[in-house]
């Protein structure tokens, strides 16, 4: 009796096993934890404060090579953690000045993109996809789906579109990793280089790379700003 009891017992054990790593791997599941590091990072980031660097500048103990490096990886984890891009464009061009500071910044540009869209795509594809039933919902996911590469070169060159937005919508629709890395590497120069500029050339207000480089920030969110007005009312009716 006491063999059938044990028995049943072991029979029993994998199936609850299996159960518990079932619910763990479950779609809510993964994307309650996707938000968790999210929610994570982002307490990080406040008490971090990244905004320190255009203050106090990056640690002494790193130079070179390995300052680079470091600020790279950096970028890419805080765009994870939603610190906005402009305030790092700022920070690598007044760190490391504009080449440099732009080759830099869109290394951690790429590398903050990919992960989130690694953590969207492992972690919340499965639980969203099937949320998306609205009208304009579908027809994004289908844009973004069929057409990745353009669909996220406009949505990098165009300024009123999130960052993170635009690496978990990607995250979500069906985009290849591909067009996702290149789009977002090569529309993310212009802006990029403007706002590194500007950092670099910030103890100059009054050169004419500062001026251009602000006017290059400033005119396209303006443009930005009236085509979106403009287009309002054909958004809606969709």
């Amino acid at each position: 009796m006491l063999d059938a009891d044990s028995a049943g017992t072991a029979a029993a054990a994998p199936g609850l096993a299996a159960r518990c790593t079932r619910a763990l791997l479950s779609p809510y599941a993964r994307l309650s934890l996707l938000l968790a590091l999210l929610a994570g990072a982002g307490a990080g980031v406040l008490v971090c404060e990244p905004q320190r660097l255009l203050a106090r500048g990056w640690p002494p103990q790193l130079g070179g090579a390995a300052a680079v490096v470091a600020f790279a990886a950096a970028y890419g984890l805080c765009t994870v953690a939603f610190v906005p891009r402009p305030l790092l464009n700022l920070a690598a061009g007044a760190l490391f000045g504009s080449p440099l500071g732009l080759a830099t910044a869109l290394a951690g540009t790429v590398l903050g993109a990919g992960v989130a869209f690694g953590l969207g795509r492992l972690l919340g594809q499965d639980a969203l996809r099937p949320l998306l039933r609205g009208r304009w919902l579908r027809a994004a996911d289908g844009q973004l789906s069929r057409h990745g590469f353009r669909s996220m070169l406009v949505a990098r060159l165009f300024p009123g579109v999130p960052f993170w937005a635009a690496n978990y919508c990607a995250a979500v629709s069906r985009m290849g990793w591909w067009p996702f890395l290149l789009a977002t590497a090569v529309g993310s120069v212009p802006n990029t280089a403007a706002y590194a500029v500007a950092g670099a050339r910030a103890s100059a207000p009054t050169s004419p790379a500062f001026l251009i480089a602000t006017a290059s920030i400033a005119v396209p969110a303006l443009l930005g700003t009236v085509v979106a007005w403009r287009k309002r009312h054909h958004w809606r009716g969709r």
